[in-house]
């Protein structure tokens, strides 16, 4: 999450409590040796006091759930028909941040623009856009089909 939303969330009146952990940390490995460290990467995911787990929109909601000025909003979002909502706010909003980026190059506080690699393929260059190579095709020498 973007350090400047992990602000504005820490400074909102809370009925809940909420703790921000950096993706894929140290700290976040070890408090939560089960979770898929690499998919949290990839989107928003929160975890419940009681070890749920939700990622995506299913996030975004529950951490709205949490803030005492925004828990209606997150109760309208809950519907199937806020989820998709919810959803298009998060890549809305995904997609502004993109725009703040400058030539790939972050402004000050924003993410340090590396090369982001999954192991299905997929890679996010903050200059290219995402990319796939197919496992076993790194090289550029995989056989045509």
């Amino acid at each position: 999450m973007c350090t400047f939303l992990r602000d504005w969330l820490l400074r909102q009146p809370r009925l809940v409590p909420l703790e921000a952990v950096p993706a894929g940390s140290a700290e976040a490995r070890r408090r939560f040796p089960g979770l898929d460290h690499g998919a949290t990467l990839d989107e928003i995911t929160v975890v419940g006091d009681a070890g749920q787990v939700y990622r995506g929109p299913a996030a975004w909601v529950v951490t709205l759930w949490a803030l005492r000025e925004h828990r209606p909003l997150a109760h309208r979002l809950s519907t199937p028909a806020g989820a998709r909502l919810a959803r298009g706010a998060v890549l809305a909003a995904a997609k502004w941040r993109g725009a703040q980026w400058h030539g790939g190059r972050p402004g000050p506080g924003q993410w340090g623009g590396r090369v982001y690699r999954r192991a299905d393929g997929w890679a996010y260059d903050p200059g290219a856009d995402w990319t796939h190579t197919a496992p076993g095709c790194a090289d550029g020498t995989c056989a045509p089909r």
